[in-house]
């Protein structure tokens, strides 16, 4: 399925191995890899698709007319400006986006910060919360692990990360060892009568 049958201009009904149907006009044919280059739909508009597709995968196709080069300089324009705009403001968000996750930080840690970006500006400095770019929060993020920034700033986000870990602890996010001194205290109780009670046991069952 080459030569002529993939002809710039063709427009094609294609099938593919992976069940894929779609129609679309051939931009261009690279036979050294094999892939041809598509423009999805056969109506016209300021938007189309385009598509790279291997010819291996082609289960089906049939011709459905010859039409003219779509890709035409005289009848082409492109509007650079306007596309180096789209691709300036895709660069900032994907930058702004990678600020959002934390990198080498517990899935706690993740919500924590999303959280608080429901509220308040923040943003990750490795695995340091900065928040209004002025007060830093440090591993384990509680409220005594706020750092820097104005009075007012400061007791601010302390008082938002206490209600945020309230929050989350009611939902069950929260780790077991995240939990407070005064269930730390109980749980190591626990142990202690544990260890108490067998060491009873044993010595009973010596006695015996």
């Amino acid at each position: 399925m080459e030569g002529e049958e993939f002809a710039v201009g063709c427009l094609l009904s294609i099938k593919t191995t992976l069940g894929d149907e779609f129609e679309g006009q051939i931009i261009s044919y690279d036979r050294l890899s094999n892939i041809l280059v598509l423009q999805e739909g056969l109506e016209s508009g300021p938007r189309r698709n385009i598509r790279l597709l291997k010819a291996n995968y082609i289960k089906e196709f049939s011709l459905l007319r010859q039409d003219e080069d779509p890709l035409d300089v005289k009848k082409c324009f492109l509007d650079l400006t306007s596309l180096q705009a789209r691709e300036d403001s895709a660069i900032r968000q994907a930058e702004a986006d990678s600020e959002r996750f934390g990198v080498g930080v517990t899935s706690e840690a993740q919500n924590l910060f999303d959280a608080l970006s429901k509220t308040l500006p923040v943003r990750w400095d490795k695995t340091v919360i900065v928040v209004m770019n002025e007060v830093r929060v440090s591993s384990p993020y509680l409220p005594e692990s706020v750092s820097g920034g104005t009075p007012a700033a400061n007791e601010r986000v302390k008082k938002v990360l206490e209600f945020e870990r309230k929050r989350m602890q009611t939902r069950g996010t929260i780790t077991f060892k995240d939990l407070s001194p005064c269930l730390g205290k109980h749980v190591q109780l626990m142990m202690e009568m544990k260890t108490i009670f067998v060491i009873y046991l044993y010595s009973t069952s010596a006695g015996k």
